[in-house]
C-alpha cells in the first residue's frame, strides 16, 4: 500500500475516496532510556534510544492506519499528517498520531 504525505501522486489518478483513516500510539520511555538520554545531553549527542523508541511509535501508528485503509478496500493513503506529542507526568510518554485520506488510485 502506497503511504504519502502529497495529496497527488505524480502518474495516478484518485478512482476512488474511502474516507480519513488514522491511528495512534503511545509508548512510554523507561528509567534507562531517561538516565542514558540525560548522559548523552549533558556531554552532546543523539539519544539513540530515543530515536529507536520515536521510530517504533511512528512506525506502530502508522501501521495502524494502513490496516484501517486496507480494511475500507483502499491501495493508498494520500495526505498523511504526522503529529509528536509528549504526555502524561513531567512528558514521560510520546505519543504519535497520523491521519490521512484512505483512496484507490490508478495508472493514468
Amino acid at each position: 500500500m502506497l503511504l504519502t504525505t502529497t495529496n497527488t501522486v505524480e502518474g495516478m489518478q484518485v478512482t476512488a475516496y474511502h474516507g480519513i483513516v488514522s491511528g495512534e500510539t503511545i509508548i512510554g520511555a523507561n528509567f534507562v532510556r531517561d538516565f542514558l538520554a540525560n548522559i548523552n545531553d549533558f556531554f552532546g549527542g543523539r539519544s539513540s534510544s530515543y530515536e529507536e523508541v520515536l521510530r517504533k511509535a511512528k512506525d506502530t501508528a502508522l501501521h495502524e492506519m494502513e490496516m484501517q485503509a486496507a480494511q475500507l478496500g483502499a491501495n493508498a493513503v494520500i495526505g498523511i499528517d504526522l503529529d509528536y506529542e509528549t504526555v502524561g507526568a513531567n512528558g514521560s510518554m510520546l505519543m504519535v498520531t497520523c491521519s490521512g485520506t484512505a483512496v484507490n488510485l490508478e495508472q493514468l
